[in-house]
């Protein structure tokens, strides 16, 4: 197996897995955060196709040049709309792994601030950073949402208390 294979096969089971977490948020928690420091419900799950959506720039591009100034965070404004733009950043995202190949992970990318450089390294190492373990670190204190809201965590690497019952 290619190491581009590794990381289609990953990035669909965590895909998988994360939408049916996405899926148990309905409109009427959006606006709920746990704590005043935290984001709300409907902005980490926004967060969360973000990370799904930088598969583009690091297999679609050679760098990213982010304006922290004029960045715009992507919002959901409804649970209809979050599940619609996570299918469609997957949707990309495997497009862009089905076009990358082994010798593509192996070059460079590189993350710039208006211009500044801040770090280039092995686009294989870029993807498994911002898109995968970041997609799972936010996962992770979703099901922590879920479970504060007494929603029904569905399975990720096995199945939850609310599974086994």
């Amino acid at each position: 197996m290619t190491l581009i294979e590794l990381f289609r096969n990953e990035f669909e089971h965590e895909a998988r897995t994360t939408r049916r977490h996405l899926e148990r948020l309905g409109d009427e928690h959006f606006a709920w955060r746990p704590h005043a420091k935290s984001f709300t419900a409907g902005g980490l799950a926004s967060h969360i196709v973000t990370c799904v959506g930088l598969a583009e720039p690091v297999l679609g591009s050679e760098e990213l040049d982010v304006d922290p100034a004029a960045f715009q965070p992507y919002r959901a404004g409804s649970a209809r709309e979050l599940l619609e733009a996570f299918d469609g950043k997957v949707a990309r995202g495997l497009e862009l792994l089905a076009a990358t190949t082994d010798e593509g992970l192996a070059t460079p990318w590189r993350l710039k601030f208006r211009g500044v450089l801040k770090f280039e390294r092995p686009r294989a190492v870029v993807f498994r950073d911002f898109t995968l373990s970041h997609l799972i670190h936010h996962r992770g204190q979703f099901t922590v949402y879920l479970r504060l809201l007494d929603i029904p965590v569905p399975a990720t690497y096995g199945p939850t208390a609310d599974e086994s019952r």
